[in-house]
C-alpha cells in the first residue's frame, strides 16, 4: 500500500468529486473556425453558451440573454460561422445573427417551429436549415440578414447535414423515412439550385435508391469537383466520392475493422472534411471505443494516422478552409474533455472544462473486457477498478453496472464523468456494451433487434456474474445503473434477475413499452418496429417486455429519476412504476425534477441527483 494511502471501506471514501463539481462542469458541444480565431459552444447548466477565442486576445462568451439550443429531435446542429457573424439557434426555436464586431444580435427567422443545423451559403446570402413543425419536415432556406421562410424540399420525414457547393449552385443532404432511423437506412440527396432566390431546379438521389445503407455527412471538395461522404453497407464504412461532373462514384477508403462515425442521435455531426488542396480529407475513425484522426490521400488512397496522443476519443472536426489547421474535441478516461487546435505541427489547447482540472490520479485507467453469453458469442465493456490517491480498500469492491442509453449508442474512451465520481469513493465500474451497441460492426449493432429488453439484459446481468466470478468484485454488492433505454434495461434486470443486484438507479426510465409506442416524440415514433416488433401488431409482446406489467416480480429497491418536462419518455411511465412499487411494498427512492426533460442540465438538479444516488446506494448496496 502507498505510503500516502489509508485503508478504507469501499464505498466510503471521501473524494474531491463532489456532487456541486459535478454540476457545475460545463460541456463542451461543438466547435468551429470563424474569421478570426475559433468558436466553441458550452453547455453550462440549461444555458448554451457561445464563447469566441479570436487569433489574439482573449476569450470571450458571447451570449447572456440568448441561449444556443437545437430544436430538431436531440438538438445538434447549434451554430455555424460565416464572415464577421455567427448564426445559431435560440432555444431550438428562432435563428438569430450575431455580429462579432458589434456585438449585436438580431433575428433571421420567426420563433416558429423547430429549427436546427444552418449553414451559411458561400456568398454569404443565404442560409439553409433544417426545420420542424409538428408531424412536418422539411429543408427550409432564409436570406441570411432575415426575411420569409422557403421551402427548399419536404417530402422526406426527416432531414440533416444540409451541405453548399463551393459555387453555391448545388446542395447536398442526407434524408430518411419512417419506420426507419439514421443508423437505418438514409438517402443522400444532391440537388440543383438555380433563380435568384435559390429553388431546386432538379435533384438526384446520389446513393441509397440502388443500394439501401447509411449515409452521412456530404461535404464539397473545395475545388468544386468532388463531393465525399460516408457510407455504411456493410459490416464496417467506406469513404466514397462522387464526381460532380460525371455522376461516376468512387471508393477511395474501405475502412475494413472501423467505423468513420457515429450513430446520428443529434444534428451536425462532424467526423469527416477536406483539406484545402481538395487532395486529402481528414476523417475520425473508430472502433470498440477507441478514436483516431486519419488523413486519407483520394488519388493513391493513402491512409496516414495522425498522432492525439493522450487522446482517445475525439469528435465534431472542423478544418479552416484556408490554412488548414484543425480543431476538434478530445478526451481521455483521465482526461476531461477539451478543444485542441492543430497547426500542422503539434497540438494546442484551447479551453478546457475548467472544474474538472484534477491530477489524472484521481481517474481510473479502464481495462477492456469481454465475456462469454449462455447462449454463444460474447458481449464487451469497460471495468474501472475503484481509484483514489489518499485511499485503498480491504477485500472485494461493490459494483456499479452502468448502461448507455439509446440503447443504439456505445460506452466509449471518452472522459468518465459519472464512473469518475463513484470510482474515487471506492466502488467498481463496469461500462456494458451489450448486443446493439455501436462499434463493434453492423451484425453487433444489430443483434438486438427484435430482442429489446432480453439480449441487452442477459448481456448486462451476465457481465456482473462474469466480474463477479472471477474475482474482480463483491457478488454481494452489486448495483445497476442507466437512463432512458439504459433505465429500461434496469427495470428489466431487477424483474427479470431479482436478487443479482441489490438495487437499481435508473433516469428516465421506459417502463411501459405500450405508452412509448403511443406518446413517444417523432423522432423515435417507430424505433420500437425493429427492436421489438411493428406496433401495434405486436403489443401483446410489447405488454410483455414492459417492467410495469411485471413490477410483481421486482423484490431489490429502486430509484427513479425523472425530468417533469420529458417528452421522449413522458412522467408518467415513472409515477405509474412509483405507484406499482408502492403497492407491492419495494423499497424505491423517486425524484421529480420540475423544468428537466430527457436529461439533466440545471447545476440543483446534477447535485440532488448524486447526492440522493450516494445515499441510497449506501443504503441497500453498502449497508443493505
Amino acid at each position: 500500500m502507498s505510503p500516502s494511502k489509508r485503508i478504507q471501506a469501499f464505498g466510503l471514501w471521501s473524494s474531491s468529486i463532489s456532487p456541486k463539481r459535478m454540476a457545475q462542469r460545463a460541456r463542451l458541444e461543438d466547435v468551429q473556425f470563424s474569421a478570426d480565431g475559433v468558436v466553441w459552444l458550452e453547455s453550462r447548466g440549461k444555458q448554451g453558451q457561445l464563447v469566441h477565442q479570436p487569433s489574439t486576445g482573449a476569450r470571450r462568451d458571447l451570449l447572456f440573454e440568448h441561449s444556443a439550443r437545437g430544436g430538431v429531435g436531440y438538438g445538434g446542429g447549434e451554430f455555424t460561422t460565416g464572415g464577421r457573424s455567427l448564426f445559431f439557434v435560440q432555444h431550438g426555436r428562432q435563428i438569430m445573427r450575431y455580429d462579432l464586431e458589434t456585438r449585436v444580435v438580431r433575428p433571421v427567422t420567426p420563433a416558429w417551429g423547430a429549427f436546427s443545423a444552418p449553414m451559411l451559403s458561400p456568398d454569404g446570402q443565404w442560409l439553409v436549415f433544417v426545420h420542424e413543425d409538428g408531424d412536418r419536415a422539411a429543408l427550409g432556406l432564409v436570406e441570411a440578414d432575415g426575411g420569409w421562410l422557403i421551402r427548399l424540399d419536404h417530402r422526406a420525414d426527416f432531414y440533416m447535414q444540409p451541405a453548399w457547393s463551393p459555387d453555391g449552385r448545388h446542395l447536398a443532404w442526407v434524408e430518411w423515412d419512417n419506420p426507419n432511423m439514421p443508423w437505418d437506412a438514409t438517402r443522400l440527396v444532391l440537388a440543383q439550385l438555380s433563380g435568384d432566390v435559390p429553388q431546386v431546379s432538379g435533384k438526384r438521389t446520389v446513393a441509397g435508391e440502388d443500394v439501401q445503407g447509411v449515409f452521412t455527412q456530404p461535404c464539397f471538395s473545395p475545388d468544386g469537383r468532388w463531393l465525399a461522404f460516408l457510407a455504411g453497407t456493410g459490416e464496417w464504412d467506406d469513404l466514397v466520392l462522387y464526381d460532380l461532373t460525371s455522376g461516376e462514384r468512387r471508393l477511395v477508403y474501405p475502412a475494413q475493422g472501423y467505423h468513420l462515425s457515429t450513430p446520428a442521435w443529434v444534428q451536425g455531426q462532424r467526423t469527416l472534411g477536406w483539406l484545402p488542396d481538395s487532395r486529402r480529407l481528414l476523417v475520425i475513425r473508430n472502433r470498440a471505443g477507441l478514436a483516431e484522426l486519419c488523413q486519407v490521400e483520394i488519388e493513391s488512397g493513402k491512409v496516414q494516422t495522425l498522432p492525439v496522443t493522450p487522446f482517445t476519443w475525439l469528435r465534431q472536426l472542423s478544418i479552416h478552409p484556408s490554412s488548414g489547421e484543425v480543431v476538434l474535441l478530445a478526451s481521455s478516461p483521465r482526461l476531461a474533455e477539451r478543444v485542441l487546435r492543430w497547426d500542422g505541427a503539434r497540438w494546442h489547447e484551447v479551453a478546457c472544462t475548467d472544474a474538472w482540472l484534477l491530477p489524472e490520479v484521481w481517474f481510473s485507467q479502464p481495462q477492456a473486457v469481454e465475456w462469454p453469453l449462455p447462449g454463444g458469442g460474447e458481449a464487451f465493456g469497460w471495468f474501472y477498478s475503484p481509484q483514489n490517491p489518499h485511499a485503498e480498500g480491504e477485500g472485494l469492491p461493490p459494483l456499479i453496472v452502468h448502461v448507455h442509453g439509446g440503447p443504439t449508442s456505445a460506452a466509449v474512451l471518452d472522459f468518465p464523468r459519472e464512473a469518475a465520481y463513484f470510482t474515487s469513493r471506492g466502488y467498481a465500474w463496469l461500462e456494458v456494451n451489450h448486443r446493439g451497441s455501436s462499434g463493434y460492426g453492423r451484425t453487433y449493432q444489430q443483434a438486438l433487434n427484435g430482442s429489446w429488453g432480453e439480449a441487452d439484459v442477459l448481456d448486462t446481468v451476465s457481465g456482473a456474474r462474469y466480474l463477479a466470478q472471477n474475482g474482480w468484485v463483491d457478488g454481494e454488492r452489486m448495483a445497476v445503473m442507466g437512463g432512458s433505454a439504459g433505465g429500461f434495461n434496469v427495470l428489466n434486470c431487477l424483474v427479470r434477475y431479482p436478487g443479482v443486484f441489490k438495487a437499481g438507479v435508473a433516469l428516465y426510465p421506459v417502463s411501459d413499452l405500450v405508452a412509448l409506442a403511443r406518446e413517444t416524440h417523432r423522432f423515435e415514433r417507430y424505433y420500437t418496429d425493429r427492436l421489438i416488433a411493428p406496433f401495434p401488431q405486436g403489443a401483446a409482446l410489447y405488454r410483455r417486455r414492459s417492467p410495469l406489467y411485471q413490477a410483481e416480480q421486482i423484490r431489490d429497491a429502486l430509484a427513479i429519476f425523472q425530468g417533469a418536462e420529458d417528452k421522449a419518455v413522458p412522467p408518467s411511465q415513472s409515477e405509474a412504476m412509483i405507484n406499482r412499487l408502492r403497492e407491492l411494498g419495494v423499497p424505491y427512492l423517486f425524484r421529480l425534477y420540475p423544468g428537466e426533460g430527457h436529461g439533466f442540465r440545471a447545476p440543483d438538479t446534477i447535485e440532488d441527483f448524486y447526492q440522493q444516488t450516494e445515499r441510497f446506494l449506501q443504503d441497500y448496496v453498502l449497508f443493505g
